[in-house]
């Protein structure tokens, strides 16, 4: 295994927020993201203001810019947090937990509604993360949940934004996260929490997965090599996969289809996402959400610009 491990420059563009998630570069620099506790889909203004731009309630855990200028949330549907010195940790479904949902939000005036809450006549249980291709659908992950009394799998979905059609790809994932496409649209990549590992599921069309051999759902790609969880991820433009390392602190970028990887240490146990913007899209954003800050700094490499984002 090649690995490499990095120390960059961290500049602290927002602090205070209550577990951020989801972040969603905007035109305008500024940064729009879920706060899973506070139940909001918030903006971080240049200048390092908060600004709420909808109470979604439930637990609004991923966002992503798409058609017509609209922002969709994945809501777990809520999430009980305790706090320790210094730091915010989720720990399990919340006591007024009803369901979970896809919903779209109108970023100027906060308006909202539900898109889906179901598939094939059951519920979701905690939807997660999401992107969209270019062809009007999007994937997302439902990362199951955790009660006092059990765990259930996860699954991978893909809908269409319309609202026409959602459909269930693969089930009994053990907590899928982060998810994200190719540079090319052809693969779409999904880590998983708990075992700390990242899979690959080969495409024949939009929505459609090819056929993998074996007995595993996915194609693995690569795993942490020491004590951590995976949490939601971005694709490099060259098409390396950045995932939010929990416990390790920071992101671990791998390149499929080979065994290198890099971790870039984050002063925060629990990174949870990052995206890119900026006019060349160097500009990372991390969500830093046991310190509830969000993060910027130079990227080694060029984040993909993802459809429906300006």
């Amino acid at each position: 295994m090649n690995a490499t491990t990095s120390r960059p420059i961290v500049q602290e563009l927002a602090t205070g927020l209550r577990f951020p998630e989801g972040p969603v570069a905007m035109p305008d620099g500024s940064v729009v993201l879920v706060e899973i506790e506070r139940r909001t889909l918030s903006r971080v203004t240049p200048d390092g203001r908060i600004e709420v731009v909808a109470h979604l309630g439930g637990g609004p855990n991923g966002a992503a810019m798409g058609p017509a200028g609209k922002i969709y949330v994945t809501n777990n549907g809520g999430l009980k947090f305790v706090d320790r010195p210094g730091k915010l940790f989720p720990v399990a479904q919340a006591d007024d937990y009803v369901t979970g949902s896809i919903q779209i939000v109108d970023p100027d005036t906060g308006k909202f509604e539900t898109l889906y809450d179901r598939c094939d006549g059951r519920r979701l249980c905690g939807p997660n993360d999401l992107v969209f291709d270019d062809a009007g659908g999007f994937w997302f992950t439902d990362h199951g949940s955790t009660t006092h009394h059990h765990r259930t799998h996860g699954a991978l979905y893909y809908a269409k934004a319309n609202g026409s059609k959602i459909m269930r790809v693969l089930r009994e994932l053990i907590s899928p996260n982060g998810v994200g496409l190719s540079p090319d649209g052809n693969t779409v990549y999904y880590a998983e929490t708990f075992t700390a590992r990242l899979w690959s599921l080969p495409l024949s069309r939009p929505g459609k997965p090819a056929k993998v051999e074996g007995f595993t759902p996915g194609v693995f790609v690569n795993n942490f090599p020491g004590i951590a969880y995976f949490d939601s991820l971005g694709v490099q433009a060259d098409g390396g996969v950045c995932v939010a390392t929990i416990l390790a602190g920071g992101v671990t970028t791998f390149w499929p289809g080979t065994k290198r990887m890099k971790h870039t240490p984050i002063p925060d146990p629990l990174v949870t996402n990052i995206c890119w913007g900026g006019k060349n899209m160097r500009m990372a954003y991390i969500t830093a959400s046991g310190t509830g800050k969000l993060i910027a700094m130079e990227w080694p490499k060029p984040g993909l610009r993802l459809n429906y984002n300006a």
